[in-house]
């Protein structure tokens, strides 16, 4: 009550009110500041609480000084020796001296309007700041604040106040104009840009040579460097910053020509090159995948007598581990220790990622021993280097010991640690560190999620991919084109193709692997007609399909039998699209034939194949042989594969089922005892399913199990039922030499029917479940699935290392051909 009182009698601001007011503590001073504003702006008398306060002693400023009044001088108090010591000051105390000049009535004077813009762009207070332009805009206010938010790179302020700059009717010098330009840059606003270049002719401005050089960067850095030549060819004075930003932007964009053109004029310029020159054009080369010419030219800058420092040894660096020159690298760390440069926590982080790069684990190891402080980025680049290199129980190992030292980790790390998981098969120890990543309070980024969710696809985890999902939503990153597109993956990967393609329209903008995503679900759930629809769209928005493009395309008319549609595009790869087939479109091409019986036409269209076959155009045609019991051309496949591959033992049991297919049983013998003296073990089946939002992992064989008694209790009555409706065990699927009973016990035990069966046990009848395994689903276990799907009338999505397989009401989306 007594403060709407004072307001009601006190005719002042009502800022300046709500600051005195909100106070803690109100000084004498204080009071004098607003009674010396209550008489010049209401005679009435001031208010019972201002009583004991009197303005004798209000100290005036020098009339001088301020060029004002007599009369208004000697009621206001002395603000110079405030402001000129007010560089320090804070936030809060900013105001109060914004509230002192309010008060005093100094705001319309364009000197303390102007100091007032300073002190608040300082501490980067640009909302306050931008109050202060309704008094009387004037061109060095609007200056003044353009110039101070260039400072802090405030690059969407800037336009703002250069907008509302217009507005008013004021126009920006050669001052001004600069930093707009390097607003429009930053933000990569070509069409605005052009705008204010266009403003600077019509004005006069774009000779002045720093609006020229401004421009000349704002056209690089938006890649427009045919407009960038130009403008730089017809620059008045031309300097060095201009000419290496032009050279430096050709090699950011691969264009070696371009970039070498132009920086070898240099000789008739008038001016000699930098060290900034040479770093921009290393620079450039690397980011832009030239990583030879990236070499090449440190080369030469070192010929023509430039030391390297930092940062282009840094950006050499990982130039020369792309291109595996161990040689070259271990000179540029001799160089690194004898101009003592190895402290250098970018170098240092720069060896680690070249050594492994090039395979040096050890190296890696020794360079971070030898930094002797260790710090984060060395670490992280450690654990990126051993991961690339597959050694992930040693990332893991280096990352726990870090943990253990208390290191403060940063994003970077977690990150990278989660993706080393995901990538080498530890999908359950990414979700793990996913989780503890966020105990510990570090926040994911768009890095990360894309790195996460691959773990969740890979092991069906569609709770867990969903609860990454709606981080992303929540934080604002969904709408990245790389989370976009691992987001489409997972869903497609664990068996929601529907939501994987409302993700994909929903996206707002798209790129190339957006639509391979895409393209690649519809494959892997054998939706062949939905894949073509899709391709057709692709190119009716006007993108360009690529080779991995059609080899999701080949997957799909291969899954569902569409010979004569995949013959077809296999010609227009080359025809319409100018893509040379590789080898996984053959590939392709031979499952496609191989499995609609083509066995003759696949094996001849490998033998015109323009270069060698693989292991996975043998193996695409061993599969068909499988399929069509077809012996003579199978036993021509294995041998390939088994001079290819002599390891894999996947390769000797496809054989093994089609000579037991044909009832030679002692072929079936002699595979047997091969595989036996080479060591060779079938790889043990492994299957994933989740309930209740945590991610089990059966073993094939597995007795383990916390609920193995009732999972076997569970399947011998599902073999009961499945017997009276007629059903038989398919044995020909187990290799060992045991009992006709023994191998049924065996089929029992296969990973993806524990997987089924657990699911049942553990989640409400109706429900879908969602299986993962590690290798193909054997027939016996086909069939099996194929009944529990009518008898439990359950939805079953199994995926394997061919394909998802849907099984609904006694049938599957394969078609039983997989």
């Amino acid at each position: 009550m007594i403060k709407n009182s004072v307001f009601q009698k006190i005719n002042v601001i009502t800022p300046i009110s709500v600051f005195l007011f909100g106070l803690n503590t109100r000084t004498p001073a204080l009071w004098r500041l607003l009674t010396t504003s209550c008489a010049c702006s209401n005679p009435t008398p001031a208010p019972d609480n201002f009583s004991g306060h009197t303005i004798e002693d209000t100290v005036a400023l020098d009339p001088g000084k301020l060029r004002v009044d007599s009369s208004i001088s000697s009621r206001i108090p002395d603000l110079e020796h405030l402001i000129s010591t007010s560089s320090t000051a804070s936030p809060t105390q900013v105001r109060q001296i914004h509230a002192r000049i309010l008060i005093t009535g100094l705001c319309q004077f364009p000197y303390y309007r102007t100091k007032l813009l300073s002190l608040y762009a300082n501490h980067r207070c640009f909302s306050d700041a931008k109050n202060i332009l309704s008094f009387e805009p004037d061109i060095i206010s609007f200056t003044t604040l353009i110039n101070a938010s260039s400072k802090f790179n405030d690059f969407e302020n800037i336009l703002s106040v250069f907008s509302r700059m217009l507005k008013h009717g004021l126009f920006p010098d050669a001052h001004v104009l600069p930093s707009v330009i390097k607003a429009c840059a930053g933000l990569l606003a070509v069409k605005i840009g052009r705008q204010v270049h266009g403003f600077s002719l019509a004005s006069g401005i774009s000779l002045d040579s720093f609006v020229q050089s401004s421009l000349v960067h704002f056209y690089v850095k938006c890649d427009e460097l045919v407009d960038a030549r130009k403008l730089f060819d017809n620059m008045v004075e031309r300097d060095v910053v201009s000419w290496s930003a032009l050279a430096a932007g050709y090699a950011r964009k691969g264009d070696a020509v371009n970039a070498r053109k132009v920086f070898n004029e240099v000789k008739n310029l008038g001016f000699q090159p930098n060290t900034v020159s040479w770093n921009g054009m290393i620079a450039g080369f690397n980011r832009s995948g030239c990583f030879l010419d990236a070499v090449l030219m440190f080369q030469q800058m070192h010929k023509h007598g430039f030391k390297s420092d930092g940062t282009s040894i840094s950006s050499v660096l990982p130039a020369i581990g792309d291109l595996g020159y161990l040689s070259s690298g271990t000179q540029v760390h001799g160089y690194v220790i004898k101009n003592s440069f190895a402290v250098d926590k970018c170098i240092v982080s720069a060896l680690i990622d070249m050594y492994g790069k090039c395979g040096c684990a050890l190296e890696m190891s020794l360079v971070l021993e030898d930094m002797g402080q260790v710090e984060v980025g060395a670490c992280n680049a450690l654990i990126t280097g051993l991961a690339r290199h597959g050694l992930v129980d040693k990332a893991l190992g280096v990352f726990k010991e870090l943990q253990g030292q208390r290191m403060e980790l940063n994003v970077v790390s977690w990150t990278s640690v989660i993706a080393c998981c995901s990538q080498h098969g530890k999908d359950i120890e990414a979700l793990e560190l996913f989780r503890e990543m966020q105990s510990a309070g570090v926040k994911p980024n768009a890095v990360t999620i894309p790195c996460l969710l691959p773990a969740c696809g890979n092991i069906a985890a569609l709770m867990h991919g969903k609860a990454a999902h709606c981080f992303s939503l929540r934080r604002g990153i969904s709408g990245d084109v790389y989370v976009g597109s691992a987001l489409i993956d997972m869903y497609a990967n664990c068996g929601k193709i529907q939501l994987a393609r409302c993700c994909f329209d929903r996206m707002p903008v798209r790129n190339l692997v957006c639509w391979n995503a895409m393209l690649g679900g519809y494959a892997m759930h054998g939706k062949a007609n939905e894949a073509i629809e899709f391709f057709l769209l692709m190119q009716r928005s006007g993108q360009k399909p690529d080779s991995v493009s059609f080899t999701s395309l080949l997957s799909a008319c291969s899954q569902s039998g569409l010979t004569e549609e995949g013959h077809r595009y296999f010609d227009r790869m080359t025809t319409d699209h100018g893509i040379k087939p590789r080898v996984e479109h053959y590939a392709c091409v031979v499952s496609l034939l191989g499995r609609a019986g083509k066995l003759e036409e696949a094996y001849s269209m490998i033998e015109k194949m323009p270069f060698e076959p693989d292991a996975c155009v043998w193996g695409a045609l061993l599969s068909s042989c499988r399929v069509h019991h077809n012996m003579s051309l199978g036993e021509v496949a294995a041998r390939k594969l088994f001079e290819l591959e002599p390891k894999n033992p996947g390769n000797y049991i496809l054989l093994s089922n089609i000579y037991a297919s044909k009832g030679r049983y002692k072929e079936v013998d002699k595979i047997r005892d091969i595989m036996r003296d080479k060591g060779l073990r079938k790889n043990p089946g492994c299957s994933w399913i989740e309930v209740k939002n945590k991610v089990h992992m059966l073993l094939a064989g597995d007795k383990s199990l916390p609920q193995m008694a009732q999972i076997m209790e569970k399947l011998n009555r599902l073999s009961i039922e499945m017997k009276k409706a007629g059903y038989s065990p398919n044995t020909d699927y187990v290799l060992q030499d045991v009992e006709e009973q023994e191998k049924e016990h065996i089929l029992c035990g296969h990973s993806e029917k524990l997987a089924v069966v657990f699911g049942i046990l553990n989640t409400s009848p109706g429900s879908p479940l969602r299986v993962t395994k590690n290798l193909r689903i054997c027939g016996d276990c086909h069939a099996v699935i194929k009944f529990v799907s009518r008898f439990e009338r359950r939805e079953i999505f199994v995926r394997d290392t061919n394909r998802y397989h849907h099984f609904k009401d006694g049938d599957c989306s394969c078609g039983d051909y997989w």
